[in-house]
């Protein structure tokens, strides 16, 4: 989970400061060699994808082989991080403690090509305000090594960091 470094005891915000809120559960992914560099990326701020350096084509999930030209030269590469709302669901089941409807599962259509594709979640948008084709930008949340990426409204991003 993400940590907590208490303040200095006697000084001025030692006292005041509020524990920092909870984070909700998510399931995590397992890392590996293949997974890495997406589940990563957001440690600088990149959403990371693996592309065939012999056709271009962007692979999503990760795969040894690029689908199209059958090539093995494959190198992971920075995306845009922007997206559109391809289609969503609200939910407003309490799946998990600390994870409290309602909340937006997206799939969003990624602009380097016609098909690329993530499901997420959405943040920074009531539920009633999310629409398909609302233009969105990647953010991330940490938890232990992991960088869960998330979109919101390309209007917050400017606004706030990753939520």
């Amino acid at each position: 989970m993400s940590e907590t470094v208490p303040a200095e005891a006697g000084s001025p915000s030692s006292e005041a400061a509020p524990p920092a809120p909870a984070q909700p559960f998510r399931l995590l992914p397992q890392l590996d060699d293949r997974n890495r560099p997406f589940w990563t990326g957001g440690e600088h701020g990149e959403l990371r994808l693996w592309r065939c350096q012999a056709c271009g084509h962007w692979i999503h999930p990760p795969s040894v082989r690029c689908p199209l030209c059958l090539s093995k030269e494959l190198a992971v590469e920075a995306t845009s991080g922007r997206a559109v709302v391809h289609t969503y669901t609200v939910n407003h089941q309490p799946w998990f403690p600390g994870l409290e409807p309602p909340y937006v599962v997206a799939i969003v259509d990624l602009p380097e090509q016609p098909g690329l594709r993530l499901t997420t979640g959405l943040v920074g948008v009531p539920v009633d305000k999310v629409r398909i084709g609302l233009d969105v930008e990647v953010c991330f949340e940490r938890y232990d090594d992991v960088w869960l990426p998330f979109f919101r409204p390309v209007a917050a991003a400017a606004g706030s960091e990753a939520g």
